[in-house]
């Protein structure tokens, strides 16, 4: 059985070798490429770039919500036109002072 499906090359031998010889240079450029892609120095490089790129977005993040949260506790702690409310300042203040003397006491213990 012969395969009758494929039509005969009627291309000259002239354009058959140039077609060969850009197909070549193709491939030629395609095996280089892969070369670079492969190469440990660009394998490592785009890991690093990789790497700042999420710790970049991390941070940024990070950034976004402490400042919303530092906005929040400035608008429990000052009114409107920038004044300290008191009533909500004094209460905070002794909470920072009665965890600073337990850890004071804390590591005072510890070291005798």
């Amino acid at each position: 059985m012969s395969d009758t499906s494929r039509t005969p090359d009627t291309r000259t031998p002239a354009q058959i070798e140039a077609d060969i010889k850009r197909r070549r240079e193709t491939l030629a450029e395609t095996l280089d490429e892969i070369g670079v892609r492969v190469h440990p120095k660009t394998i490592v490089g785009d890991a690093k770039a990789k790497v700042v790129a999420n710790v970049d977005h991390t941070l940024g993040r990070a950034y976004v919500g402490v400042h919303r949260v530092v906005g929040d506790v400035k608008g429990r702690l000052v009114t409107e036109e920038g004044a300290p409310r008191l009533e909500r300042i004094v209460p905070v203040a002794l909470v920072v002072v009665g965890v600073v003397g337990l850890l004071a006491v804390g590591s005072r213990r510890r070291k005798r």
